[in-house]
């Protein structure tokens, strides 16, 4: 697992990012914001939904109490 200093230098980075990208997006109005943003949202929905039928998939006696049981 990451540590707190590994996150918070990930989401500085990815904040950074975001920040460049302003001066482009300053061109386009309220309407292509929000289509921007769903499009993202969207996009995130479905790349979660992908790695749950993945997982699904992979392992097909998965339901949560099984991800609880303590192993013998």
């Amino acid at each position: 697992m990451a540590s707190c200093s590994e996150r918070s230098s990930w989401l500085l980075l990815f904040s950074l990012f975001l920040h460049s990208l302003f001066p482009a997006v300053a061109a386009f109005d309220g309407g292509d914001a929000v289509a921007l943003l769903l499009g993202v949202t969207i996009s995130v929905v479905g790349f979660c939904a992908c790695l749950g039928w993945y997982a699904r998939k992979r392992t097909p006696d998965s339901n949560c109490t099984v991800l609880l049981r303590p192993r013998p």
